[in-house]
């Protein structure tokens, strides 16, 4: 098989792969901007490794061609694949996604499903189509949310859970044919600059998902006091009752503190920025 990759998943699903000896990987292609990780663990086990900058053009597909797979492999890899890849590879492209499909096709779908109050995410193996994730699916696995998850919880799961999928798929070629269904449904937008803004407008239970879903280092829901940023990771829903107006600082303690909404309250126990009591976030600046 040809394998084309980037992440976490994509090392432990090579990793399954190279444990079973009925299956062999001919290559690794890596994004443009390398996962050196993913690289590095090529190398030690001998793999050819090359980056093509467009994977439809004519030098990558005769250097695809040159290896012979019979199967290509995609894991978090973030090129489309066009007319003549497909038809060379007709039935022959798969790719593991971490969402339910039909649902939340495309990107950040892990954000998506806590914004919108999930309550299970999933994890998909599909063919590749023409589409945004809209090819005949192989596998599926679901997983349940709870309230004590959030994004970076259900990444970390979401990284073996697609190794494993995954891993299940491709030996199911070792037998063909392999059977798949059809699917349909919508495509999560890839979220962007201003999208972390929180909008005070959005009552407990939205602001609880949409701080949950930003949760990670590099991310974080972005609110203002005085044109101040402040980041927020997490957050608790209280059920205990606040006078305040919307978005005013009620409580501050070693614990965090505590800000009203419009119809209750939130505890703030994970942030960045400087707090006092009674203080106000900016409100008129809004995302989501």
């Amino acid at each position: 098989m040809g394998y084309l990759g980037d992440g976490k998943w994509a090392r432990f699903a090579l990793l399954k792969f190279l444990s079973d000896e009925r299956l062999k990987v001919a290559f690794v292609i890596l994004r443009v901007k390398k996962d050196m990780k993913l690289q590095k663990l090529a190398q030690k086990f001998a793999i050819p490794h090359f980056v093509c900058e467009d994977i439809n053009n004519e030098k990558s597909l005769r250097l695809i061609e040159s290896f012979k797979p019979n199967l290509l492999v995609s894991m978090s890899f973030d090129q489309i694949f066009k007319a003549r890849i497909l038809k060379s590879y007709e039935g022959r492209i798969i790719n593991c996604h971490a969402s339910k499909l039909p649902f939340y096709r495309g990107r950040n779908n892990l954000n998506w499903v806590l914004i919108n109050d999930e309550k299970e995410f999933g994890v998909s193996v599909h063919f590749i189509d023409s589409g945004v994730d809209t090819g005949d699916i192989i596998l599926q696995k679901s997983f349940s949310i709870s309230d004590e998850d959030d994004y970076s919880t259900l990444l970390k799961r979401a990284y073996k859970a697609c190794a494993f999928l995954l891993y299940e798929a491709v030996l199911l070629f070792l037998n063909p044919p392999v059977k798949s269904y059809s699917q349909a449904g919508f495509v999560c937008k890839r979220r962007g600059s201003g999208d972390e803004l929180i909008d005070w407008s959005l009552n407990t239970r939205e602001l609880f998902n949409f701080i949950r879903a930003l949760n990670a280092p590099n991310l974080g829901a972005s609110a203002f006091i005085n044109g101040v940023l402040i980041k927020l990771y997490k957050s608790e829903i209280l059920k205990q009752e606040f006078k305040g107006a919307v978005g005013e600082i009620v409580s501050v303690s070693n614990e965090g503190f505590v800000v009203c909404t419009k119809d209750g309250a939130l505890k703030m126990t994970h942030y960045e920025g400087e707090v006092a009591l009674g203080s106000f976030f900016d409100t008129h600046t809004g995302g989501g």
